[in-house]
């Protein structure tokens, strides 16, 4: 299957879905994105710390979900323009072994004046439960074309 996942016009009209991008929250997970963005919190690494915050115990980071939002955005786009835009807000944790698909649609569909496209989304992040962990509007502009 390939990464690129726009293949026709019909995928980039209104109501147009963003393919899913699926990952399992965990430590593994965790320990590997606090490696990278040096963020190795209590919270985050420890169920005794998450407890003491209030959760059942670890949980992921938000600027994780963030990314996983972007991927999805960005797996379904391909090679065809990018990402210009994403504002996000968290309403609950992943947790530990929670399933998360971030997906979205297309909300609108602007041809700009240099001849590019740009296309609105809403995107979620949401647990194998169905619970919206997190919503995201973004923005991708398609690159103008020769036609």
């Amino acid at each position: 299957m390939s990464e690129t996942m726009i293949d026709d016009a019909s995928d980039l009209c209104v109501g147009a879905a963003v393919t899913p991008f699926v990952r399992e929250a965990g430590f593994e997970v965790w320990n590997r994105y606090a490696a990278v963005n040096d963020e190795f919190v209590g919270i985050h690494m420890d169920d005794t710390a998450g407890q003491a915050a209030g959760y059942p115990g670890a949980f992921g980071m938000g600027n994780l979900l963030w990314a996983w939002l972007h991927c999805a955005a960005d797996r379904w786009l391909g090679d065809r323009g990018r990402l210009v835009a994403l504002e996000c807000r968290f309403r609950k944790p992943a947790l530990k072994g929670d399933r998360i698909t971030c997906s979205g649609t297309v909300t609108a569909v602007q041809s700009q004046p240099d001849g590019s496209v740009l296309l609105s989304l809403d995107l979620w992040a949401e647990t194998q439960a169905g619970d919206r962990i997190a919503v995201a509007t973004g923005q991708v502009r398609l690159a103008a074309t020769d036609a």
